[in-house]
C-alpha cells in the first residue's frame, strides 16, 4: 500500500524487548523463567473458591454489570482503602474497575495527558509508562534514583537508592501535566519514605500537577518497611490517581482487574476514556475479588490476614535467592518490596566485556541473552526500565523474579550450583 498503514502514535514503540526474551528462553531446552512477573503457584484457597462460586452460582454473573465496576467491588474497594487514604470514597464517584493495573494506567493517560504535556517519570521504570506517555502525545521527563555509597563489601539496599532533590525540582515546568511515582517501585523494590513523598507532594502542589500513583506491590512489604499512599497525604487526594491491582494482590495475575481511585474532577474524565474504549471488565473475576476483599476485612492486621502471611512467605522466596545469587558473584541490591530485585553484574562486564551482540546493544541484553543460552536462567535487563540515554548508567544491572513456587527456586539452585562450579579454579 502507498498509504502509511500506522498511526504514528505507535512510532518508536513497536519493539517490546519482552517478546524477545521470552522467545529466546522459550527456544533453550530446561531454562528457568526468573523473568516474568507472576507467581507459578496456587492463588489463595479462598480466592480460588470466590471465582468457583462467582462462576458456578449466580448466573446474572455471565451478564453486563455497572460499565465502571461491579457494585459490590465498588463498594468494598470504596470502604476498604477509605480507611487507609482518610477519604469518605463515593463507589460511584471516586472509584474505576479497570482491565488490570495496566488498563487503568491507559486509562489515565488518555484520560489526563494531551498533546505537547509533558509527564516525569523515576526511572527505573515501569516500561509501559514511556509508551503511554508517547501515545498520548505527552513528552516524557526523566529523573532517575541513584545509589548512595556503600562501603565495600556491604550489600546495596533498595531503600539507600535516592532521587537528588534540587534535580527533582528542576524536571518541574509550566509544561508539566503529570508525576508518575511507582512505590513500591517495580524493577527496584524501593518503598519511598514519607520525606521523599513529601517533596513530590510539594512540588506537585506547587506546580498544579497531577500525581498518577501505580501501588500494585503495596501488600508486598518487607523487613517491617512501611508503604504509605501519596493520595493520604495533606493536600494530595484531590491531585492524585491512586492505582491498585487484584492481580497483585490476591495473586491472580490473569483475573485482569484493577482499579483507579481519586477525586471526581479527575475519576469523571477516565470514566469517559473508560465507556469509550473497553466499556466493562469481567463480571464473574470482579464478583470474586470483591469476594476476596471482604473476607481480607474481616481479618485485616490479623495473624490470619493474606497481606499479612503473604508477604511473610514472599520474604523467606527473596532471602533464598539472594543467598543462591551471591554464591556465584552477583550483587543483589536487597529489595525493601515488590516482586522483584535487581542485581549488580559488574563484575562479569569487567571479566567478560566483549559478550556477542550489537556494539550499540547494552551490556546487560547481552549478558541476559548469554546467560539465557549459557545458564538456563532468564532474568529482564534492567537498560528496558530506563530512558534511551540513561541506558549507559543502569547497563550492569539485571532483573530477577523471586515470587516463585519453591520447585522453581529449586531449580534455579542447581543452574546455579553448576554454574559455581564451572567459577572454580
Amino acid at each position: 500500500m502507498a498509504k502509511r498503514l500506522q498511526a504514528r502514535r505507535l512510532d518508536g514503540i513497536d519493539h517490546n524487548p519482552w517478546v524477545e526474551f521470552v522467545k529466546l528462553a522459550s527456544e533453550e531446552a530446561d531454562v528457568v523463567n526468573l523473568g516474568q512477573g507472576f507467581p507459578d503457584f496456587s492463588p489463595p484457597e479462598f480466592a480460588v473458591e470466590a471465582f468457583q462460586h462467582a462462576v458456578s452460582g449466580d448466573f446474572m454473573l455471565n451478564q453486563y454489570t455497572k460499565a465502571f465496576g461491579y457494585p459490590p467491588l465498588t463498594k468494598i474497594l470504596a470502604s476498604f482503602f477509605g480507611k487507609l487514604l482518610g477519604q469518605e470514597i463515593d463507589p460511584l464517584k471516586n472509584v474505576l474497575v479497570t482491565v488490570g493495573a495496566y488498563g487503568a494506567l491507559f486509562t489515565a493517560f488518555q484520560a489526563l495527558v494531551d498533546e505537547g504535556d509533558e509527564v516525569i517519570i523515576v526511572e527505573p521504570f515501569f516500561d509501559c509508562y514511556e509508551p503511554m506517555t508517547l501515545m498520548a502525545g505527552g513528552r516524557p521527563v526523566f529523573v532517575s534514583l541513584k545509589p548512595s555509597p556503600i562501603q565495600k563489601g556491604e550489600p546495596d539496599s533498595s531503600s539507600n537508592w535516592q532521587l537528588d532533590p534540587t534535580e527533582l525540582a528542576s524536571k518541574f515546568t509550566s509544561r508539566t501535566k503529570a508525576f508518575i511515582l511507582n512505590t513500591p517501585n517495580n524493577p527496584l523494590g524501593k518503598v519511598f519514605s514519607r520525606e521523599e513523598l513529601e517533596l513530590v507532594a510539594s512540588l506537585c502542589q506547587q506546580h498544579d500537577v497531577v500525581c498518577i500513583t501505580d501501588e500494585v506491590y503495596q501488600w508486598l512489604v518487607f523487613d517491617g518497611f512501611q508503604h504509605i499512599s501519596i493520595a493520604s497525604l495533606p493536600g494530595m487526594w484531590e491531585r492524585t490517581l491512586t492505582i491498585g491491582s487484584a492481580g497483585k494482590t490476591f495473586s491472580v495475575t490473569g483475573w485482569k482487574v484493577g482499579w483507579v481511585l481519586g477525586p471526581d474532577r479527575l475519576m469523571k474524565h477516565l470514566r469517559t476514556v473508560h465507556q469509550n474504549s473497553i466499556y466493562h471488565c469481567a463480571t464473574q473475576c470482579q464478583a470474586a475479588v470483591a469476594q476476596s476483599f471482604e473476607r481480607e476485612q474481616l481479618h485485616f492486621g490479623q495473624p490470619s490476614s493474606y497481606f499479612v502471611q503473604f508477604p511473610q512467605y514472599i520474604q523467606r522466596c527473596r532471602d533464598h535467592m539472594i543467598q543462591s545469587l551471591q554464591s556465584v558473584g552477583l550483587r543483589p541490591v536487597i529489595p525493601q518490596a515488590s516482586y522483584f530485585l535487581i542485581t549488580d553484574i559488574s563484575d562479569f562486564k569487567n571479566k567478560m566485556p566483549d559478550l556477542p551482540g550489537a556494539a550499540d546493544e547494552p551490556y546487560d541484553r547481552r549478558f541476559v541473552k548469554w546467560m539465557i543460552k549459557n545458564k538456563g536462567l532468564m532474568a529482564i535487563p534492567v537498560s528496558t526500565f530506563v530512558s534511551v540515554p540513561h541506558q549507559k548508567f543502569f547497563d550492569h544491572y539485571i532483573r530477577f523474579c523471586f515470587v516463585k513456587d519453591e520447585s522453581t527456586l529449586r531449580a534455579m539452585d542447581q543452574k546455579l550450583q553448576k554454574w559455581k562450579a564451572e567459577l572454580m579454579p
